[in-house]
């Protein structure tokens, strides 16, 4: 588990020496996100803008500089289970809990996901949660292993990003399940993934529409505990 108690750390160096061991900042400043890979880089990462470690939180600024919209997507570090290559970050199956809340941004969304160590996407699925624009219905989806993108089950919660809440993901043999605040709020068993995937908590904008020029405010992670299976 993961609580951000170790100290602070300024914007623009996490995860500095206190979290390196625990924490990668994820993709490097400059890197399109998902919209700015086909909208020539107008959105996309920038840890070293956004990231920082204060009063025992992970704080994204969520913010836009010179018409670009900045986002980050840190990825903690827990034993793996993939060889070729390895990951820091890397498990088949487990279960994956984070505490958080965001304020209100139309535009900015979160979409924390389980993503495919072989890369292949849609074949090897994809798994997102909590998912959503920020300060709207959190969401959650459950990515088929399919060669149709489009082949997915999403399921509807009725809380928003703007309270304190904890979102799990549940991923065993077969099934995916999905808890808020320790309710389900659906589960899928269609094509569940079934190989090695790593957890990334992307924080991102402009899917579908863009933030307002002068959207800006904070995403919050209190804790984050990961089990691994037995």
């Amino acid at each position: 588990m993961e609580d951000f108690s170790g100290g602070d750390v300024p914007l623009g160096s996490f995860p500095g020496p206190l979290y390196r061991d625990r924490w990668s900042a994820g993709y490097k400043d400059g890197t399109p996100d998902t919209d700015g890979q086909v909208s020539d880089g107008k959105s996309g990462y920038y840890p070293s803008k956004v990231l920082s470690v204060r009063n025992g939180v992970l704080d994204w600024f969520m913010h836009s500089e010179n018409g670009v919209f900045m986002g980050a997507a840190p990825t903690p570090k827990f034993p793996n289970a993939s060889k070729n290559p390895p990951r820091a970050n890397s498990m088949l199956y487990g279960r994956y809990s984070v505490r958080y809340r965001g304020d209100a941004m139309p535009g900015f969304k979160t979409a924390w996901l389980l993503w495919p160590d072989s890369g292949i996407w849609p074949r090897d699925g994809e798994i997102d949660f909590p998912e959503g624009d920020l300060g709207a219905i959190l969401t959650a989806a459950a990515h088929f292993m399919s060669l149709n993108p489009k082949s997915f089950e999403q399921f509807f919660s009725n809380k928003v990003s703007t309270d304190w809440h904890v979102a799990t993901t549940e991923w065993t043999p077969g099934r995916v399940e999905f808890f808020i605040d320790g309710r389900s709020i659906g589960a899928s068993t269609t094509d569940v993934p079934s190989t090695p995937m790593h957890f990334i908590l992307q924080t991102e904008s402009c899917l579908p529409l863009c933030p307002a020029p002068e959207t800006q405010g904070h995403v919050y992670l209190d804790w984050v505990s990961i089990w691994v299976p037995a």
